[in-house]
């Protein structure tokens, strides 16, 4: 039911989001590509002839850059809206639509690096995922995912008097997250899903299936985003929306 709702979200305001970053204008672009793909891509280090495969790939916006950066990547997501976009923007790279809470389709240690962009968030039980992407890798080989930080999205709008600020509550309480986005000029929003975990049960996921962590970064914003989003950039600053794991193939 959950899945759904998050395809149906995505199919909603695929398009807007889609524009917003092409044209580098709007909150999408912000949040994207000036806050948590930086991170993302810090991480992803010299990419050039590596075998990668973007998981949930979307409309194929930041495959497209690392395949311009020399990485032989593939991409896969969920939404046959979005790949149908990525196949037209970036024609030369394979793209696929394909579930990763089922077998992907992709031979045993095809590649040295998988990345997920957001991905993770929307899928309660990691397992089937994790092992799955564990098995497309190679020995050795590199899984880098971001996700929101468990502590940030935990903090509730408060007021006191006339003064705003945020608290945190409920960081123990695990489990379903609901958010509404609403599209530039649609009037409803569309409620998307994503899980709660804290840091300790995402350490623990990820070593009971096999990795071990080599390297964490918050989000902070790029400098670019000082001057097109000035309120957004000052806040970000202190408020780490997004968190990138770097993790390893034990075997």
């Amino acid at each position: 039911m959950y899945k759904s709702m998050i395809k149906n979200a995505y199919l909603a305001l695929g398009k807007d989001y889609y524009l917003a970053r092409k044209n580098k204008s709007g909150i999408s672009y912000f949040y994207n590509e000036l806050l948590e793909f930086p991170t993302t891509l810090s991480l992803l280090e010299d990419v050039k002839n590596k075998k990668i495969l973007d998981l949930g790939c979307g409309p194929g916006i930041h495959a497209k850059k690392l395949f311009q950066k020399g990485a032989q990547i593939k991409g896969i997501d969920i939404s046959k809206e979005f790949i149908t976009m990525a196949r037209v923007d970036a024609p030369k790279i394979e793209f696929k639509v394909g579930d990763v809470e089922k077998r992907l389709p992709y031979k045993n240690g095809e590649f040295d690096i998988v990345f997920a962009s957001l991905v993770m968030g929307h899928l309660d039980n990691w397992d089937k995922a994790l092992n799955e992407i564990k098995r497309v890798l190679k020995s050795r080989g590199i899984f880098i995912f971001s996700n929101y930080n468990p502590v940030t999205e935990k903090f509730l709008k408060k007021k006191w008097f006339f003064k705003s600020y945020r608290e945190l509550n409920g960081y123990f309480e695990e489990g379903i997250k609901r958010t509404n986005w609403k599209a530039k000029k649609e009037v409803s929003s569309s409620q998307i899903i994503h899980y709660h975990k804290t840091y300790g049960t995402t350490i623990r996921e990820l070593v009971k299936n096999g990795f071990e962590i080599i390297d964490y970064k918050d989000c902070k914003p790029s400098e670019k985003a000082r001057k097109m989003f000035p309120k957004e950039y000052a806040r970000s600053l202190n408020y780490p929306h997004f968190c990138v794991w770097k993790v390893r193939k034990k075997v």
